[in-house]
C-alpha cells in the first residue's frame, strides 16, 4: 500500500509505521494519510532512525531521506492532528557502539556486506543489551539518546 494514499477513513486503531517515514519524500502528508485512517481515539506507533549526526553510507543504501530529531517528529505528527503520549529513543545503550562503526566507516570497505557478518556470540550479547533497554522502556524509563526514536501518539 501506499502510505501517501491510505484508501481506508477511521478504519483503525492503531497503525504502525516501523521505519517508514524516513523513506518518504513528503512525511507529513503521510502523517496526515494516518490520522483519516485512524479511528477516533485510535493511535499510531512510529519509528525512525534518529540523530542526524549518526547519517551513514547505510541510510543511503537503505534509501533513507533523513534521519530525526525528536521535537521535529512530535511537531510534525501533532500538526497532522494527534497528541504525542510517549517518546523515546531506543537502541540507545548501543548508541556507543554505533558512533564507532561510524567513525570506523570513515575508512573505505568495498564490501559492504561484510560489515554485517558478526559472530553468533557477539550477536547474542548485543541482543541481551536490547532486552534490557526494552525492559526499562516497558517500565516507562524514556531514554533521551539512540540510533532509533519511538513515537506513540493518539488521534485528537
Amino acid at each position: 500500500m501506499d502510505a501517501r494514499r491510505i484508501p481506508f477513513e477511521n478504519e483503525f486503531d492503531v497503525i504502525g509505521a516501523f521505519d517508514v517515514l524516513e523513506h518518504v519524500g513528503e512525511d507529513e502528508p503521510v502523517l496526515r494519510q494516518m490520522r483519516q485512517a485512524t479511528k477516533l481515539g485510535g493511535g499510531i506507533l512510529v519509528t525512525v532512525p534518529q540523530h542526524r549526526w549518526l547519517w551513514s553510507t547505510w541510510d543511503s543504501l537503505s534509501g533513507h531521506r533523513r534521519r530525526y530529531v525528536r521535537k521535529e517528529l512530535e511537531k510534525k505528527i501533532e500538526r497532522a492532528g494527534f497528541r504525542v503520549v510517549r517518546s523515546t529513543s531506543f537502541v540507545s545503550f548501543l548508541l556507543p557502539l554505533m558512533i564507532l562503526v561510524r567513525l570506523l566507516e570513515r575508512k573505505k570497505v568495498d564490501d559492504m556486506t561484510m560489515k554485517l557478518k558478526i559472530s553468533h556470540l557477539l550477536n547474542a550479547c548485543l541482543e541481551q543489551v536490547l532486552r534490557l533497554e526494552h525492559l526499562l522502556i516497558r517500565m516507562g524509563v524514556s531514554l533521551p539518546a539512540g540510533g532509533s526514536l519511538l513515537v506513540i501518539a493518539y488521534k485528537n
